[in-house]
């Protein structure tokens, strides 16, 4: 019963009254009561956080809370490309011009998600990974690759849910959900990391201080559950064979090579 609760309140709301009354209460701290049973619902290893699940004054803080700096390695590797996010790998595959991003029977274009076809036109022929996070998982972003900001921009006034039932009624949810895109420049190539926001507007917060980005450094993170959409330029990125659709990965975790 508290499963379907929580589902309902986090991964299906999307208007706007009702988003900001679950927002509202999990930054309440009556919400604090609900830490231990949100936990225990949705499995969370409460060994890898970094505090006590006690010391957490509301729902939304321990949400976002913080792990050990030992539970989540960065691959080391010169030319590794890591994940930037505990998540399941939704979609992988070739960026064209006709098929992106199928879920549900609704397709996506590089061009919608970006809003910007003359960039869209650059990730032609390269590789998208659709990286989905659910209320289990550890809800921040850290950089795929060490690089260069070269561009970040917001768009989408809206945030529809973007689990499986979102995508499938919501209109369009991934391109029109409220989005926070970052293009990262390493080597003269590029990547582009977007996160998309799940229920209201202003869910994703930056939190990088500076233009350069370190592999595995915090860039930002979600108010509540979402996902990361990550666009390599053609013949700039070889995903690792071992990553599967359908499976889990972790922050730090190769998910493929960066080609100079």
């Amino acid at each position: 019963m508290l499963k379907g609760i929580y589902r309902i309140a986090i991964e299906l709301t999307n208007h706007k009254l009702s988003s900001m009354a679950v927002k509202h209460f999990a930054g309440s701290k009556i919400s604090k009561r609900f830490i231990p049973s949100f936990a225990k619902v949705y499995n969370i290893n409460t060994e890898e956080m970094q505090d006590n699940i006690n010391e957490f004054p509301t729902l939304q803080q321990f949400f976002i809370r913080n792990l050990k700096p030992t539970v989540r390695p960065i691959d080391s590797a010169k030319n590794s490309v890591v994940s930037p996010v505990d998540a399941v790998v939704e979609k992988a595959g070739r960026i064209t011009d006709d098929l992106l991003l199928t879920a549900k029977g609704i397709d996506y274009s590089v061009g919608e998600m970006l809003s910007d076809p003359g960039l869209a036109e650059k990730y032609m022929g390269g590789t998208y990974m659709v990286l989905y996070l659910s209320p289990s998982h550890y809800h921040k972003i850290h950089t795929p690759i060490s690089g260069e900001i070269t561009k970040q921009w917001t768009l989408g006034g809206k945030s529809y849910p973007v689990n499986q039932m979102g995508l499938k009624y919501g209109k369009e949810p991934l391109a029109k959900n409220y989005r926070r895109l970052t293009e990262i420049a390493c080597e003269g190539q590029h990547v582009v990391v977007v996160k998309v926001g799940a229920m209201f507007v202003n869910s994703i917060e930056l939190t990088h201080q500076s233009d350069r980005l370190v592999k595995g450094e915090e860039m930002a993170y979600f108010s509540f559950g979402s996902t990361v959409i990550l666009l390599f330029e053609k013949d700039v990125f070889h995903m690792e064979e071992t990553i599967r659709e359908r499976e889990e990965v972790k922050v730090g975790q190769r998910i493929g090579t960066w080609i100079s």
